[in-house]
């Protein structure tokens, strides 16, 4: 094949953002809650007594922490025995610079310990000086947390010698259900760094402004917020549209179960709000009416904090509030439904 037929990639010209791209780090959390079950329940609250447990198998070998079920039958394991907190360094790994939320704050090993007692290495950190004390068959034993609630941290770290610490009497809470079971949270978070599109960029300068900025795309229709490209076909958002305060409530939901978190004592409303010259509706409180007076067809303007709170975000708008004017006619919301 000769050069002149080596086919080319095509190139697109973009078109320089007509606003700066906005960038935020972005933070999600939970709690993760479960029962730990019997057998680990039995785990943790020997560890809230400076203490550590090990599950012994139909072979006869011991596990720690302890197996939920047997490995070889799969019965629920209930022979649970004592083992020391003094162990072997069966191999090790050196962290010369710790990273937020380690176990330590300064160098320190990844370790796996088998406990004496134990036929199976319990991974931890050894709060060693240099990699130099290091080894594998060094004798380490558990230094333990006044704080204990259950769970492998209540160990602070392993330190070199043979010598066992004492645990100092627990404090920290635990919960444990009627039928002896240790329930646990634990805490999942993620953190990224997020750019917006364009067309995001003009909805968060919006409402740091606020204003509602939309997004038409190419068959025009309106979106808020803006997509990038349009989901119904994919057209792509060419211009940037501000949308009124007042709009129209398609549907709602009376919430009256509380939850955990929960700002608003029960019951108030949450409805999909279609803004004035908008195509598509989002989702919103209405508040400053009584729950059963809302519906269908009612109109709403937006409810905006004081302008010293405002930011990139749509808690800029407090909530949605009659605007007083008749209700829409049902033709004009019923395909937004």
């Amino acid at each position: 094949m000769s050069h002149s037929a080596i086919p080319t990639t095509p190139e697109v010209q973009v078109p320089e953002p007509q606003s700066p791209i906005l960038s935020a780090e972005l933070t999600n959390t939970f709690a993760y809650t479960r029962s730990l079950g019997p057998v680990l329940s039995q785990f943790a609250l020997a560890l809230r007594d400076g203490r550590l447990l090990g599950s012994r198998g139909s072979d006869g070998r011991v596990t720690t922490p302890p197996d939920e079920f047997d490995p070889i039958t799969g019965a629920l394991s209930t022979d649970l025995v004592e083992v020391g907190s003094v162990g072997t360094v069966q191999s090790w790994s050196w962290e010369p610079t710790p990273l937020p939320g380690q176990p330590l704050d300064r160098p320190f090993a990844f370790a796996l310990i088998k406990l004496d007692g134990a036929d199976t290495a319990l991974l931890h950190v050894v709060d060693a000086q240099s990699p130099d004390q290091m080894s594998v068959g060094a004798r380490v034993h558990a230094v333990w947390n006044t704080v204990r609630t259950g769970v492998i941290t209540d160990i602070a770290h392993f330190s070199l010698g043979e010598q066992a610490s004492q645990a100092p009497a627990p404090t920290g809470e635990m919960t444990v259900d009627d039928a002896g079971n240790v329930i646990t949270q634990t805490p999942i978070t993620t953190t990224i760094m997020h750019s917006a599109t364009e067309a995001e960029t003009w909805y968060l300068e919006g409402l740091k402004a606020g204003e509602f900025i939309g997004g038409r795309v190419q068959t025009g229709e309106v979106y808020f917020p803006p997509r990038y490209v349009s989901p119904s076909d994919g057209s792509p958002t060419v211009e940037r549209v501000t949308l009124a305060q007042t709009g129209t409530i398609t549907t709602f939901c009376i919430v009256n179960v509380p939850f955990l978190g929960q700002q608003i004592k029960p019951p108030y409303v949450a409805a999909y709000v279609l803004l004035d010259g908008a195509d598509i509706p989002f989702l919103h409180l209405v508040l400053d009416t009584a729950a059963e007076d809302v519906r269908m067809g009612m109109r709403v303007k937006a409810v905006w904090r004081p302008e010293a709170e405002w930011d990139h975000t749509m808690r800029n708008v407090s909530h949605f509030a009659p605007s007083g004017e008749p209700d829409a006619d049902f033709e004009s919301y019923r395909n937004h439904l």
